[in-house]
């Protein structure tokens, strides 16, 4: 049970070249892929993380090797993290920047297009804010995290500044 078969060295080694990779394939797939996860996406996450089982272990099935390998998947989910927090490039390179989809009421197909959008999409997030047209939105943004923010266009005029004084209550 806990007699393993192959280097835990060799487990470590393996299991940082499979999250390496996978980090870097989530990546290339897109913003919307992580954001915006169907049945079908957790399918394929399931059937991936069966497919590199072996790749990280080996033949080796002993309690120890899949402990060492779930201790190096969360350290160095870890340190992604911090990377993610203290070096800006390396920030960008894993999570990625926000895409403006729709600026003052005009689509950004090619944006779109670019990040693999719907523009039903941006259409049904509008409705989610409220909006119904276009027209309305000054900016919609697809956000690092796969979600559609939007930003309305001010429709009241300028907002204005109300001061009141305030007054001195007198007591008895």
């Amino acid at each position: 049970m806990f007699d393993n078969s192959i280097p835990l060295l060799e487990i470590l080694a393996r299991t940082t070249i499979i999250y390496a990779a996978i980090l870097i394939g989530l990546r290339l797939t897109g913003k919307r892929a992580i954001g915006q996860m169907t049945a079908f996406d957790l399918v394929v996450i399931l059937l991936i993380a069966n497919a590199v089982q072996n790749a990280m272990v080996g033949p080796d099935v002993s309690v120890t090797g899949g402990l060492v390998a779930a201790v190096v998947l969360l350290g160095l989910d870890y340190l992604v993290g911090v990377g993610r927090e203290h070096i800006p490039f390396f920030n960008r390179l894993v999570q990625g920047e926000p895409t403006v989809l729709v600026q003052d009421g005009k689509v950004l197909y090619r944006n779109l297009s670019k990040e693999e959008i719907d523009l039903d999409l941006v259409l049904m997030a509008m409705r989610e804010h409220g909006i119904g047209e276009l027209k309305e939105v000054q900016v919609a943004t697809l956000e690092t995290d796969g979600s559609i923010s939007i930003v309305p266009v001010e429709t009241a005029g300028p907002r204005k500044t109300v001061r009141r004084r305030s007054r001195a209550i007198r007591r008895p």
